[in-house]
């Protein structure tokens, strides 16, 4: 007979989700689906709160990435404001942004998915954890923890503190940057290259022991999103959105980040509290595409720096097209690590950031402002609109972990596909199935909400001869 497998909870993510596997009477696997079961309705939360208050409120939708929440918010408010931020500003929130990628990516590579890549997915589960990777490998282990303290460092000495920190506001940020602290951050970056170079080093060494896991681990063509520059290089916190196809093509090309309900539609299922994005002249759910990493290396012509730049190239050298199979996220984590480290590193010997003009101050002059921004793990857009008071009336985030959501699904649907026989699955399957979901590193206490504010989980009551009784 027909049963459904659970994999319960989804392990090393941040957040809590889970995996329903549909096998059929045969034992063949039909159908898996990724369910986010917590919900926490951030857009209501939101609404009449002052504007201005928002950058440091949603903030609080994550532990992980609170900076990207507060950068999308700022810029949506700057929007809002209708004013051109001091450039002096602009370059602090660059730094800002990239102590956040640092620290992200670094706990993300080294914390949840270094276990798998070093002990291997078919170890013992009781080792295969930060703890097991301290005992068996305790020099990675050190530099993970020590790349992701740099990257905390960079985000203390501008905001005060680590996580939460309010300091960018709209119109720009609300303290100077003191040159004693620059001095203290610049020979970290030195640090940095050590750790990400030797660590992207043992990476690339060690892919061929994968090639299963990149065949199977969301391994098919879709579209990919992301932010570029003028010039179509790698963006984190300006630029345009671009959408590519997998054999690399502009699909569409130069969308203003208000622009973005012309392009994106989103969608919900019964399942799971997280929304579903799509390319909205595909329809849905035709319209699936990727964020993140890998997709941002994807959509740009190159980074623009000269380290990630030569690792870009060698990333795009993986396949003819787009590089389809979201394994290689690992691998792209690192090369934006890298660009962020020498992106920092630029900006913190520019002594225009040591400026005192860091806010433009005005009353609101538009009553709709959008913010978009590349988080660690994909676009993400703050929309809000305000009444004549400043107060939000009505606020959607996309976040980044929602563009993902089709591309999730249907991966856990590959890899159950691959490695589930006879309606049986073993703890090595498991891990692989789940390793789909870490691969994407979702952040799903960022799964703010059910779109126009209702529930999407359906409660279904079933009698005893299994008719519906009941349904919410």
């Amino acid at each position: 007979m027909s049963e459904t497998i659970t994999i319960k909870p989804v392990t090393r993510v941040e957040g809590h989700g889970k995996i329903t596997i549909m096998v059929n009477d045969a034992g063949n696997v039909e159908d898996a689906k990724f369910h986010v079961t917590q919900f926490r309705g951030f857009e209501k939360l939101c609404e009449g709160r002052p504007f201005y208050e928002m950058p440091s409120l949603v903030e609080r939708i994550c532990g992980i990435c609170p900076i990207s929440h507060s950068l999308a918010s700022a810029k949506a408010c700057d929007a809002i404001l209708g004013v051109r931020i001091p450039h002096v500003a602009v370059k602090l929130r660059r730094l800002l942004n990239c102590g956040e990628f640092i620290q992200s990516h670094a706990l993300s590579f080294f914390h949840l998915s270094a276990p798998d890549l070093l002990l291997g997915f078919d170890s013992d589960p009781l080792k295969r954890n930060i703890f097991g990777l301290i005992e068996s490998h305790p020099s990675i282990a050190r530099d993970g923890v020590r790349l992701r303290a740099i990257g905390q460092e960079i985000i203390k000495s501008f905001a005060g503190k680590r996580i939460h920190p309010s300091w960018v506001v709209p119109g720009g940020v609300n303290q100077p940057f003191s040159e004693e602290k620059q001095q203290e951050l610049i020979p970290l970056m030195a640090e940095a290259y050590d750790i990400v170079e030797r660590t992207l080093a043992w990476f690339k060494a060690s892919i061929e022991n994968f090639r299963e896991e990149i065949r199977t681990f969301s391994n098919f063509p879709t579209m990919f999103m992301g932010l570029v520059d003028s010039d179509g290089n790698l963006e984190h916190l300006e630029g345009k959105l671009r959408f590519t196809d997998s054999r690399g093509t502009i699909v569409k090309d130069d969308i203003e980040p208000f622009h973005y309900y012309e392009h994106i539609g989103e969608s919900v299922e019964s399942w799971s509290y997280l929304k579903s994005p799509y390319y909205l002249p595909l329809g849905y759910p035709d319209g699936i595409y990727r964020a993140g990493p890998a997709a941002r290396l994807n959509v740009c012509n190159g980074c623009g720096t000269p380290r990630a730049d030569q690792e870009w190239a060698e990333f795009r050298s993986l396949e003819r097209g787009a590089v389809l199979s979201s394994f290689y996220n690992h691998y792209a984590r690192l090369i934006e690590i890298l660009y962020s480290i020498e992106l920092a590193e630029n900006l913190l010997n520019d002594p225009d950031i040591l400026g005192n003009h860091v806010r433009a101050f005005a009353q609101p002059n538009h009553y709709d402002g959008v913010g978009v921004v590349e988080a660690p793990r994909g676009t993400l857009i703050h929309h809000y609109r305000v009444d004549k008071e400043g107060l939000i009336t009505w606020a959607n985030m996309i976040v980044a972990t929602g563009n993902n959501n089709l591309a999730m699904n249907r991966g856990v649907l590959q890899a159950a596909k691959r490695f589930i026989t006879d309606g049986k699955i073993t703890e090595s399957a498991r891990n692989r199935i789940e390793g789909v979901i870490r691969a994407f590193d979702p952040c799903l206490s960022c799964s703010t909400h059910a779109i126009n504010g209702k529930s999407p989980i359906s409660i279904r009551l079933v009698g005893s001869d299994g008719t519906t009784l009941d349904e919410i």
